[in-house]
């Protein structure tokens, strides 16, 4: 059985399809893990979104900030809905919507393997959390989530504020814990995130540093494989691996195999979706 991450999708159906291909992907035998920004701007979330639930007996998928906004734009009234970009409305207005949606609102902010010795999440681990930390900070955010009462988090969960801290209770806590798991790209050595800080490392202000770079970070047991970040691209160092590499914004699709200890993973890519002239890219 070969596990494969793969890199933020955001609504490229097309790419997934030709990089599904590519690994040979056989549901009997292997599994797949995706890294979080299902939907938006590929113009195929609708599609895509529907792909990724059929494969659910055979993944795992963490949210990322993207999949969490359209669960938030869920929440809002029918006219509300219908101003958000057409890639959204097609699922928001499906047929099949509320099973898509209520698949989706079931997903985590972070998943590891023991035993295949690897972990997921969006854009991160905080760099003073280890693992157990992060867990237990993502089944925080999660038990709210999967609940009946999920509605009122969805609706507030936007905003750079508060920074973490140990002491935030209820809603802001649960925002930033959310910040930290679908947003974080630079920190400060304290780990308060820059949130307006979204270029490739070097490019970043004095006394930031990439989460993983952060001084005095937390070790980690397991490799961590992350997307989020598409200025970063393909990074494997420090046992981590970043792996969204644009697909949306013209770049390529990529999927990692997540080898054994010891072993290097495999890396596979294809060409990204085909971007509209004049359609700029954005990290965000």
């Amino acid at each position: 059985m070969t596990t494969w991450a793969i890199g933020d999708l955001q609504g490229c159906y097309d790419p997934l399809q030709r990089l599904l291909e590519k690994i040979n992907f056989d549901p009997a035998h292997d599994r797949l893990w995706f890294c979080g920004d299902l939907v938006n701007r590929g113009g195929q979330s609708l599609e895509t979104l529907r792909l990724v639930q059929s494969l659910d007996i055979h993944s795992e998928v963490v949210l990322g900030n993207h999949d969490l906004s359209l669960l938030s734009i869920a929440e809002r009234r029918e006219d509300e809905q219908r101003r958000v970009n057409p890639d959204l409305q097609r699922v928001l207005f499906a047929e099949d919507r509320d099973k898509l949606l209520g698949w989706l609102r079931q997903r985590k902010l972070y998943h590891q393997d023991m035993v295949l010795g690897w972990a997921m999440a969006h854009a991160g681990v905080h760099p003073k959390w280890n693992l157990k930390v992060a867990a237990k900070r993502a089944q925080e955010v999660e038990r709210i989530l999967h609940g009946k009462n999920c509605g009122k988090l969805l609706k507030v969960m936007y905003g750079d504020r508060p920074q973490w801290s140990p002491k935030l209770t209820g809603l802001e806590r649960q925002r930033a814990i959310i910040n930290v798991f679908t947003r974080m790209r630079y920190t400060t050595p304290q780990g308060r995130i820059a949130f307006e800080q979204k270029g490739r490392p070097g490019s970043q202000q004095s006394g930031l540093y990439p989460w993983f770079e952060a001084p005095e970070r937390k070790p980690m047991d397991l490799r961590v494989v992350f997307g989020h970040w598409s200025t970063l691209g393909l990074f494997m160092g420090y046992g981590i691996h970043a792996i969204d590499t644009g697909c949306v914004w013209g770049g390529k699709l990529t999927a990692l195999e997540l080898s054994p200890a010891g072993e290097l993973p495999r890396i596979v890519q294809v060409p990204g979706r085909a971007v509209p002239a004049g359609e700029a890219a954005k990290d965000d």
